[in-house]
């Protein structure tokens, strides 16, 4: 399925919130969905890097790096281990390195731009909490639903049966 989003949109428009549309994809998954697992850091992935070495199957990590951009809370390393682990997709409210490997892994990630520079490693960072981005309220355990016409966020799990997948 290239396009989830508008069919998510014309069956349960009333149980989705769309993130404005400031995300830009570089994984090799276009589309992708699943369960949420936050992690909320600033400048330091490590928590990043935690959290994708353990078991992600049907997941989706949602990343509040609070929006900046001066370095990157995702690199090929951390993507591999993550798609290693089952991981669905990673949505980064920051930035991502490695762009051209990136493309080559089967993993969803979206993230506002691209940087170079490595963050710093302090183990600073917090799992498994509500996180906000662009005024949108993202909890544990919602579902992220994601392609190249957004990302949408839902409190509950959707019934995709309907869709072509």
């Amino acid at each position: 399925m290239l396009d989830l989003l508008p069919d998510l949109f014309d069956n349960y428009a009333d149980k989705l919130t769309l993130l404005p549309p400031m995300f830009i994809s570089y994984g090799k998954r276009a589309c992708f969905w699943g369960e949420v697992v936050t992690v909320k850091c600033l400048r330091d992935n490590s928590k990043v890097k935690e959290v994708l070495a353990k078991d992600g199957n049907g997941k989706v990590l949602v990343v509040d790096g609070q929006g900046a951009t001066d370095s990157a809370l995702l690199g090929d390393m951390i993507a591999q281990s993550a798609e290693d682990n089952g991981w669905q997709g990673v949505v980064i409210f920051g930035c991502v390195r490695d762009v051209g490997t990136l493309k080559t892994i089967n993993l969803g990630i979206q993230a506002l731009g691209a940087n170079p520079v490595k963050t710093v490693k302090k183990g600073i960072g917090e799992v498994n909490i509500a996180v906000e981005i662009y005024g949108v309220i993202i909890s544990p355990h919602s579902f992220i639903y994601a392609d190249g016409n957004g990302i949408a966020v839902s409190n509950e799990r959707l019934d995709l049966s309907m869709l072509e997948l």
